[in-house]
């Protein structure tokens, strides 16, 4: 039986994403996603004959173009607006899983692969990661950082709430993403500032 309904593909998508960024990768079934996104098994075959290994890099870029739309959304109000924005969206991801989810994303870049060559999924995740990373450091650029430090200051971020999402979840509070906050919007805004006159 499968559910061929246009809804139907983008829903297992989205419940594989959900689910890797609840248990992790290799917790993260065909059979269990079919059962979260209420569709039929045959459905989850039928959309993705390349199994877990297809679904789990659209999962990948869907979580990715989710944080992508938000970036793309908020930084037309210049880079700071679209960090808040970002680090606002964790911060409802935290608090509205109860912490019991983080980054689908993060969660398939740091379960070893074990395939021998590197799997579809990682290349995806580093190339979302990229994503996030070119439009950060394109708003920097486009007010006033140069492209070096457009491009560390891109990085910085992107890693920064990387790594505050997963302290966030292992402490069950918000506190490491606050302070990651604070000190982003002081760094982000530096880097946009016009430098100061040099005394004669």
């Amino acid at each position: 039986m499968t559910d061929s309904s246009p809804q139907a593909r983008e829903r297992i998508v989205a419940a594989a994403a959900d689910m890797i960024r609840r248990r992790g990768l290799n917790a993260t079934s065909i059979r269990e996603t079919a059962k979260h996104a209420a569709a039929p098994l045959g459905s989850t075959y039928h959309y993705f004959p390349g199994g877990k290994q297809q679904l789990t890099t659209e999962a990948v870029r869907y979580a990715g173009d989710v944080v992508a739309r938000r970036l793309r959304e908020d930084l037309g109000a210049g880079p700071v607006a679209g960090l808040r924005a970002l680090l606002a969206l964790w911060r409802d991801i935290l608090v509205g899983a109860d912490f019991h989810a983080g980054c689908t994303v993060l969660a398939v870049a740091v379960e070893e692969p074990p395939e021998a060559e590197i799997p579809p999924a990682l290349t995806a995740a580093a190339e979302v990661f990229d994503q996030w990373e070119e439009l950060l450091a394109s708003s920097l650029r486009a007010h006033g950082a140069d492209r070096d430090h457009a491009a560390q200051v891109a990085t910085l971020v992107v890693a920064s709430v990387e790594g505050a999402v997963a302290m966030c979840r292992a402490k069950r509070s918000t506190a490491p993403l606050d302070r990651v906050t604070r000190q982003l919007e002081a760094v982000v805004a530096g880097a946009i500032a016009p430098a100061s006159p040099t005394a004669p």
